[in-house]
C-alpha cells in the first residue's frame, strides 16, 4: 500500500475510530518549490485565473514530494488558498487587496444596523466570487485529474461571516439589542454556506470540505470552518446563535471540524454538545486537554518535543491528538518529525 492510501486509512480511523495512535503532519503553508504568484488570491486578483491554477498545481506537486521525504500522516491535496472574503463578498461587501504579496484579501463590512442587515437579499451561488471559485476548481482538476482531492476555500462559520458583513462592534451589540435581526443574518449566511458545500460535493465528489488543517480528510467525514468570534460572546450567546447552526452542519455533512484561535475556554462545554465533532484545532491548556480527551481529536501545533510531551502527559485515557509542525528547511522538518514520532510512540 503506498503512502497516500496508507494515510487515507489512518486518517479515517483517527477521526472515526478505532484509535490508531496519534497523528503528525507538517503544516508548512507555502513551499519554496511554489512561490506565491502575486497580490490577492484566486478570487480577487489582477492575475489571470491560469496563474492561480498553475501555482496550485506546483504547490500540490511540492506537497507530494514533501510526503515522500517526511513520511508523515498527510494526504496531499490541492488546498484552495483564499482569504475568507468569498462569502461576505457574495452579500456585496467590498474587498480590500493588500499591496504585500502573500497577504490575503479582507472583506469590508457592508452594514451597521439591524435595519440594513434585514434589507440584505439572500445570496445564491450565481455571484462572480462563487462562480470564479468553481471555475478555478474545474480547471485545476482538468489538469491534475479527477482522482486528485481538492478543497473548499477557507471558511468561517455562519456567525463569523455575519460578523464580517455587519460591522463587528455594532454586530456584537446587536446580539443583545437586536437578537432576532442577528439570527436572520446568521440564517442567511448559514443557507449560503450550506448550499455552497452541497454544490461543491455534487461537482467534486472526491473533494474535501476541510481547508485547514492540511490533512486531506475525505468528503464523507464532514465539513470544517473557523469559529473565532465565539471568544467575544458568552456561552449563552453561543448556545443561542451558533450551536443550532453547528448541529445542523454536522448532521448535514456527516461531521464537523472546528478551528478556533480565540481565547474561548468558556465555550468548551458548548463545543462538546456538537454531534460528531471530528476534530478541534484550538489552543489547548492542560485543563482543555483533559476536557476533550476521549471526545474529539485534538489538533495541536507543536514546535518541540517538550510541547508534544506536555500535551500527552496532560491527557486522560482515550485522548487522541493530531500534532502539526511547521518548519522551514525540509532537512530540519525531517529531523523534528522523526523526533516527535519517537516521543509520540514512547508516551502514547
Amino acid at each position: 500500500m503506498d503512502r497516500v492510501e496508507r494515510n487515507k486509512r489512518f486518517l479515517n480511523n483517527l477521526f472515526t475510530g478505532p484509535h490508531p495512535g496519534h497523528g503528525i503532519i507538517t503544516a508548512t503553508e507555502y513551499l519554496p518549490e511554489a512561490p506565491y504568484p502575486g497580490r490577492g488570491d484566486l478570487i480577487f486578483s489582477q492575475l489571470p485565473l491560469e496563474a492561480w491554477v498553475s501555482w496550485h498545481l506546483r504547490d500540490y506537486q511540492a506537497r507530494l514530494k514533501r510526503l515522500e521525504i517526511l513520511d508523515d500522516d498527510t494526504v496531499p491535496f490541492i488546498r484552495s488558498v483564499t482569504g475568507v472574503e468569498i462569502f461576505p463578498a457574495a452579500f456585496g461587501c467590498p474587498v480590500h487587496i493588500y499591496p504585500e504579496v502573500g497577504q490575503l484579501p479582507m472583506a469590508i463590512p457592508l452594514v451597521s444596523s439591524a435595519e440594513e442587515a434585514d434589507r440584505l437579499a439572500q445570496p445564491g451561488l450565481e455571484g462572480r466570487e462563487i462562480q470564479r471559485f468553481f471555475q478555478f476548481a474545474e480547471r485545476v482538476l482538468e489538469r491534475a485529474g479527477p482522482e486528485v482531492m481538492i478543497s473548499v476555500p477557507d471558511m468561517q462559520s455562519p456567525f463569523d461571516i455575519a460578523a464580517m458583513v455587519w460591522r463587528k462592534e455594532d454586530f456584537l451589540l446587536a446580539t443583545q439589542e437586536h437578537p432576532d435581526a442577528v439570527k436572520r443574518l446568521v440564517d442567511k449566511c448559514h443557507r449560503l454556506l450550506k448550499s455552497f458545500l452541497l454544490e461543491f460535493k455534487r461537482r467534486f465528489p472526491n473533494g474535501t470540505l476541510v481547508n485547514w488543517p492540511y490533512v486531506g480528510v475525505p468528503v464523507e467525514l464532514g465539513c470544517e470552518y473557523a469559529e473565532d468570534e465565539c471568544g467575544n460572546i458568552s456561552a449563552a450567546a453561543f448556545e443561542e446563535f451558533c450551536l443550532p447552526v453547528s448541529e445542523d452542519m454536522s448532521k448535514t455533512f456527516g461531521g464537523l471540524f472546528i478551528h478556533c484561535c480565540a481565547k474561548a475556554d468558556h465555550q468548551h462545554a458548548n463545543f462538546k454538545k456538537i454531534p460528531n465533532l471530528r476534530g478541534l484545532e484550538h489552543g489547548f491548556s492542560s485543563a482543555a486537554v483533559q476536557t476533550f480527551s476521549g471526545h474529539t481529536v485534538m489538533i495541536v501545533g507543536v514546535d518541540s518535543e517538550e510541547t508534544l510531551r506536555a500535551n500527552l502527559e496532560a491527557a486522560l485515557p482515550g485522548a487522541c491528538f493530531l500534532f502539526m509542525t511547521s518548519v522551514g528547511p525540509i532537512e530540519e522538518a525531517k529531523r523534528l518529525h522523526d523526533r516527535l514520532r519517537s516521543h509520540a510512540h514512547e508516551l502514547k
